[in-house]
């Protein structure tokens, strides 16, 4: 029955997250809002509105190595498995300037994380706070730039009627959307903390894979239907938008509704494995997909390789030191 109930969870977060993107697109479209400002901010806080929900779920019922796996696993998977099949499939031409933004702020993030979890091993309120902060810097230089560079042209179209949605289908799809979210988070992170208990594994191991993945699935449909469509490249902002959301809003709010700790299950050296293992993987991966669009304007089949390579490597670790 866990297994069963795990499996709702992941369904509808899924679903729940494209009812609520699809709600907050139409209601941009009601408001006469340019749709590119829309899908930068709500629609990339609604593919991250999984990740939130399990996070703080987990925050809440005690469960703090959820919290912490589910965020930094997020970030693992959507670089090293979903870019990196991006650039495995399909590499291709990559915008450096579109993406200077997005990056650098995720590893401002990043090292406020690492800052916390290395010296204090705890994610206190205020750090939840510093982390909101970032994110909320993020999101104004991003609309003020996204203002200014739309500020020129003529005005979006409205869509035609099969795009128009009716108020009451634009407030099902939020309302429901968000029900699914709350819904599905809870069976996943109830179920999966009976399943890593029923089996002996760490929770921090299931956060860390087999929970991220699902939650990453939103960004995994994008980026296979990107490839589809001949644009691999177009995913890769969003994954990296997904990834700051993860690590500055994902940890940020959970932080503050219920502070936690970095998750302690094995030692090496004598020093904590996360923090020898996951968050220098998270790093790496950030800096092996990021380097080469910002320095030649293009990804790589080598580097979509070696990207699964580390995924591979990162999975195989931890269900074994488990």
């Amino acid at each position: 029955m866990e297994y069963l109930l795990f499996a709702a969870g992941l369904l509808a977060l899924i679903k729940g997250g494209d009812w609520f993107v699809d709600g907050a697109v139409a209601l941009a479209r009601r408001l006469r809002l340019p749709e590119i400002i829309i899908g930068a901010t709500v629609v990339s806080i609604g593919t991250t509105l999984p990740e939130v929900m399990v996070s703080a779920s987990s925050a809440l019922s005690g469960h703090s190595q959820m919290a912490y796996g589910n965020a930094v696993g997020s970030v693992i998977c959507n670089t090293a498995l979903i870019a990196a099949l991006d650039a495995a499939v399909r590499p291709g031409r990559a915008d450096a300037k579109t993406l200077r933004t997005p990056t650098a702020f995720f590893f401002i993030a990043a090292a406020i994380y690492t800052l916390a979890a290395c010296l204090t091993g705890r994610f206190t309120r205020l750090t939840g706070v510093i982390l909101l902060a970032v994110f909320a810097a993020y999101m104004l230089v991003t609309v003020l730039r996204l203002r200014s560079a739309r500020a020129s042209e003529t005005p979006s179209e409205t869509g035609s009627a099969e795009e128009d949605c009716s108020a009451a289908r634009l407030v099902f799809l939020l309302a429901a959307g968000a029900a699914l979210i709350a819904v599905g988070a809870r069976l996943l992170v109830d179920n999966g903390t009976r399943i890593a208990q029923s089996f002996g594994v760490p929770e921090s191991v299931i956060a860390l894979t087999l929970v991220a993945l699902g939650t990453s699935l939103p960004e995994l449909t994008t980026a296979v239907t990107s490839l589809v469509k001949g644009h691999s490249a177009l995913s890769l902002g969003n994954i990296i938008g997904a990834n700051l959301f993860n690590i500055a809003l994902v940890t940020g709010v959970s932080a503050v509704i219920a502070p936690f700790s970095v998750p302690q299950n094995t030692a090496i050296l004598g020093v904590n494995a996360a923090l020898l293992v996951e968050l220098p993987v998270m790093l790496a991966a950030m800096l092996i997909l990021t380097a080469p669009p910002l320095l030649r304007g293009k990804l790589t089949r080598t580097q979509g390789i070696v990207l699964l390579t580390i995924y591979a490597l990162f999975c195989l670790y931890q269900f074994t030191a488990a």
